[in-house]
């Protein structure tokens, strides 16, 4: 290429004709502008310290924290549950955000990486060496955060071995076949710890060695016994750079979220893979961890058995407000953590390819470039770049100094060795002895000494965030060439040449693109909208009908059959529908979220019953219907809708399940009515959710999947029992309830069921193990449990005391009200089965209760 200046060089035109991948296909200047003000005239470049936070987002924090009340998650009013559900949605967007689920991993909040850490240290099994066999290793990169290097303290306090690894000897020292004392101590833990990237020098260290030292195919594993575990620390990398756990399955992986979001400060978590939680020590309980204890007696029943939750609940409760911002911390604008590693490497690039070219008059190099690349491979560096300066006669200009000027023209970087005390040493030289000298001349981490005897004691290091330019790049630049080269400065056009017209090597495949969502099964049970294939429903003789008079005292009709589509929004009467393998057709499909993630119920937001969904089969959509709003429609299944739709973790009684956004439309539609932010989510279809243990019947063979639904495919009431229900409401009406009308329909409506039934017996269906719908198969696994929702006005929205007061003393204080059902139909592949409203309810009672 022809020579450039640095005029030319520092152009903008020159940076994109080498660098394609720059912003996020929209304007960065806007951005900058609109979300970051604060920092005109400043040029940022710590961010591998912290990143700066968007104005959007504490906005949108603050106005969270204001409009929401949050409380103590031990207790079990709404404020408390609202922080619970909140807390456990964040959880789920951070493990989304790593590519794994609450089944592979848990996450720990604690209050930042260093403690995540100790965490880890205090709780491995560590195993001191006896005649059993060898102790525990703990070994670590030499080019680690001090922090990591801290758990050699702990290790070797508790009889651990400590064995410091080069970064060259973890593939130079591996073996194909283990020495023979790699087969003894199988038992023994190890643990082995390294970063994703240096936060020294910004180099990536291969994810692929967590695997290799877990299958101890890589130094130091290769050549010791025991079981391998890998801390993969990962607070320098996920700032800019994807991390896929289902690829790389790091045992613990410690993160800070002020270095990934810029705020909020003080809080980190942990991620502990489930599979290794079981070996953990858990010394220690605190408040809302166990289940039982004597305070005098060595008794503890502990929550979490099976997972390392030790200080979960506990650091839940100091952490519920700032844990509601991480949730929108998420790369909101950026599309992918690949763009933000494209984006951001760029820059990176850039500005180490115009440093490691400026020449002093004299021809010398201006800068000192420690790393192990020339930034041509995005897996192999981060958006970091660490050098020294040297004057016109070759001597290190104390990053003291460099500091100090910097701060002159605005420009906010980082010096010193960086926490870092390993890679610092490797990387400018600094033996063992270095380091006495230096601390008896009275040098110390931290402080202004930066040059001893000619020799540097730090370095300068400058990084990129999401939010940072190419005028940062341009401002650097500048202040470096008028404040420490020697006029006139000259190029290395050579190297400036090959580094410029050289590519990178192939870059990542995003991992996290979008699937194609595939349509269900079952929905080739419809031919233009029409229900093909349908049962037969068989009349029973004569004689059967008068053998369930005999056993049940009556016959039985089905009378109702509601569907919602829209978990705790108002029901979908039908005279007949399909039923599919999570139950009723469409029933719990979608459910209302709020900004948080968290499901909205009528419990928190009674006015979600006056929307009313619509299903049309023939349109293939669903629509939403409210007073005062112009109708709004979607498709029923999402492979229909934008394929770029988000998809998430939400939570659905106590259960992880997997989700899809059904858009903005539906979303501000959603939003105006109830007056605060919200979305409509749906299930994904790929996303199989079980029924509880606790509700499988012994010996049952069956695998029950669940829509959204808190419990059961099915809820079926008797009329009889609504009506007995109904009297008592009548005949104790006093001052606080008198103008309050329970009729029998409204009662219906309030108890929400999928099946109403006619009888004469009221809760009679209690009893019963099996019921037959016309030719469906039904199994009867327990009572619903009521809660205040009952209390809430179908048709107003308005909140009551009743039914839920009198119900509970109808029942001797009890507050269960109808039966939960499973589908247990044999299913034909030509064949949709229908429930039809007249169809007759053959219910079949329990030995026990026919003795009764």
């Amino acid at each position: 290429m022809e020579n450039l200046s640095l005029r030319d060089l520092c152009s903008f035109e020159t940076f994109s004709t080498s660098w394609k991948h720059y912003g996020y296909g929209g304007d960065q200047k806007e951005l900058i502008d609109r979300e970051f003000k604060r920092i005109k005239g400043i040029t940022y470049l710590d961010h591998a310290g912290t990143t700066l936070f968007p104005e959007s987002h504490i906005k949108a924090f603050h106005e969270d924290i204001a409009r929401n009340v949050y409380g103590n998650p031990h207790s079990h009013n709404p404020s408390s549950r609202l922080t619970h559900d909140t807390v456990e949605s964040v959880r789920y967007r951070i493990l989304e955000h790593f590519n794994t689920t609450p089944d592979e991993y848990s996450v720990i909040f604690t209050s930042g990486c260093t403690a995540a850490l100790k965490l880890v240290a205090d709780s491995f099994p560590w195993k001191s060496a006896s005649t059993d066999g060898p102790g525990s290793l703990f070994c670590y990169l030499t080019d680690n955060h001090t922090s990591v290097v801290g758990i050699r303290g702990v290790a070797a306090f508790q009889g651990g071995a400590v064995v410091p690894v080069q970064p060259h000897e973890v593939e130079a020292r591996a073996t194909i076949k283990k020495s023979t004392n790699g087969e003894q101590g199988s038992s023994t833990p190890n643990l082995f710890c390294y970063p994703a990237q240096s936060n020294f020098s910004g180099r990536k260290y291969p994810l692929r060695y967590v695997k290799g030292i877990q299958s101890r195919q890589l130094y130091p594993a290769c050549e010791h016994g025991g079981r391998w575990f890998v801390l993969l620390d990962a607070a320098c990398f996920v700032g800019c750079s994807p991390l896929d756990l289902s690829k790389h399955p790091a045992d613990f992986v410690p993160i800070s979220f002020y270095k990934m979001f810029g705020f909020p400060t003080g809080l980190g978590a942990l991620l502990v893979r489930n599979e290794t939680a079981d070996i953990l020590r858990k010394s220690y309980f605190g408040g809302g961890t166990a289940a039982a204890y004597l305070v005098d007696e060595k008794h503890l029943k502990s929550l979490q058995v099976h997972k390392f939750m030790v200080y979960l609940r506990e650091t839940v409760t100091a952490y519920i407000l700032v844990a509601t911002y991480i949730k929108s911390g998420c790369f909101w604008i950026l599309g992918s953590m690949l763009n933000v590693q494209l984006h951001t490497f760029g820059l990176a690039r850039y500005t180490y390819t115009v440093l490691t070219c400026l020449r002093h008059s004299n021809g010398k190099p201006v800068a000192q470039i420690h790393c192990d690349n020339e930034f041509q491979n995005i897996v192999e560096q981060g958006a970091i770049l660490n050098f020294s300066l040297r004057d016109c006669h070759g001597r290190t200009v104390g990053y003291s100094q460099v500091d100090k000027m910097a701060s002159l023209f605005n420009i906010h970087i980082r010096t010193g060795c960086f926490c870092n005390t390993g890679a610092c040493q490797y990387y400018l030289v600094i033996s063992n002895q270095d380091v006495k000298t230096n601390l008896q001349a009275g040098h110390v981490c931290g402080d202004n000494i930066d040059v001893v005897e000619g020799r540097p004691t730090g370095s300068i290091r400058v990084s990129f965030g999401y939010m940072s330019s190419f005028e940062d790049c341009q401002n650097f630049l500048r202040f470096l060439v008028n404040c420490f080269v020697d006029k006139p400065f000259t190029l290395d056009q050579e190297r400036l040449g090959r580094l410029m017209t050289s590519a990178p090597v192939d870059l990542p495949a995003s991992s996290q693109s979008f699937h194609p969502m595939a349509i269900t099964n079952w929905q080739t049970g419809y031919v233009n909208g029409q229900v093909i294939g349908r049962s037969v429903i068989e009349v029973p003789s004569e004689e059967d009908v008068s053998k369930e008079r005999k056993k049940n005292g009556s016959t039985h009709t089905l009378t109702n059959l509601f569907i919602y589509p829209v978990k705790s929004c108002a029901s979908f009467e039908v005279a007949e529908w399909p039923l599919g393998p999570q139950g009723l057709l469409y029933d719990r499909f979608w459910m209302v979220v709020n900004e948080n993630g968290v499901c909205l119920s009528q419990k928190r937001e009674p006015k979600l019953c006056l929307i009313q969904p619509v299903i049309c089969l023939a349109s293939n959509t669903l629509q939403l219907k409210v007073s005062g709003l112009e109708p709004v429609a979607i498709p029923l299944e999402p492979s229909v809708m934008n394929s770029g739709l988000r998809t998430s973790h939400s939570k659905v009684c106590g259960d992880s399940v997997q989700t899809v956004d059904c858009g903005e439309k539906v979303s501000a539609w959603l939003s105006e009515f109830l007056g605060k932010p919200c979305s409509l989510i749906r299930q994904s279809p790929h996303f199989l959710r079980e029924i509880k243990n606790g509700r499988q019947k012994a010996g049952d063979c069956y695998l029950t999947a669940l829509s959204l639904v808190n419990e059961a495919q099915f809820l079926l009431i008797n009329r009889a029992s609504v009506s007995i229900l109904q009297q008592q409401i009548d005949n104790r009406k006093d001052s606080e309830n008198k103008d309050t009308c329970l009729d029998i329909e409204c009662l219906v409506q309030r108890f929400r069921a999928n099946l109403v039934i006619s009888g004469q017996e009221p809760f009679v269906e209690e009893s019963w193990t099996h019921i037959t719908i016309g030719a469906s198969q039904f199994q009867v696994i327990g009572r619903c449990g009521r809660c205040q929702m009952i209390g809430v006005d179908q048709k107003s929205a308005a909140r009551t005391q009743e039914p839920l007061r009198s119900l509970s003393e109808c029942r001797g204080g009890k507050v269960t009200f109808g039966v939960y059902l499973t589908d247990r139909s044999a299913r034909n592949s030509t064949a949709v089965p229908v429930l039809s409203v007249g169809a007759r309810v053959t219910p079949q009672i329990s030995e026990s209760a026919e003795n009764l």
